[in-house]
């Protein structure tokens, strides 16, 4: 069952802050933020790009090294610095003419809670908030399981 749903996916949506960083944030004398991204994670985000897959950036962080780092990996869907995660993730199922069955979600707080109950497979990263772990973990063991079996999607 958890197999066929990840054959259906067209699209990745993820959060940044935890999700695809650490989640620590450095802040500079400029009042500039920086972040740590690892570099296996922007190859998956570039692999999934090139095979064909939308591969979108829902944030509620900001900077312009964020912005270059997405585009850098062929993202075009790029949002930063947003309030309503839910706004963006229904105006991008409109856009791409997206059902909400073939999109999988990654995020790791409080914020992300409204987004991951509408898509059709909500994960998380291990180290994801409490409440976000009860609800979504174990999809991501499933997924993380289902990964190594099949080489449909290799995120």
């Amino acid at each position: 069952m958890f197999l066929e749903q990840l054959r259906n996916v067209t699209t990745f949506i993820f959060d940044v802050d935890g999700v695809l960083t650490d989640g620590t944030i450095l802040a500079t004398e400029s009042g500039e933020y920086l972040r740590t991204f690892h570099i296996k994670d922007g190859y998956a985000l570039q692999l999934a790009v090139k095979r064909g897959y939308l591969v979108c950036i829902i944030s509620g962080g900001k900077g312009a090294g964020m912005q270059k780092r997405f585009e850098g990996l062929g993202i075009e869907e790029i949002f930063l610095g947003v309030s309503d995660k839910v706004e963006v993730y229904q105006a991008l199922l409109q856009k791409y003419r997206l059902n909400s069955q073939e999109v999988l979600y990654m995020g790791d707080d409080i914020p992300d809670l409204p987004v991951m109950n509408l898509v059709g497979i909500p994960t998380c990263p291990l180290d994801a908030a409490t409440d976000i772990k009860i609800a979504f973990c174990i999809a991501t063991c499933m997924l993380q399981t289902s990964i190594k079996l099949t080489d449909n999607i290799y995120l």
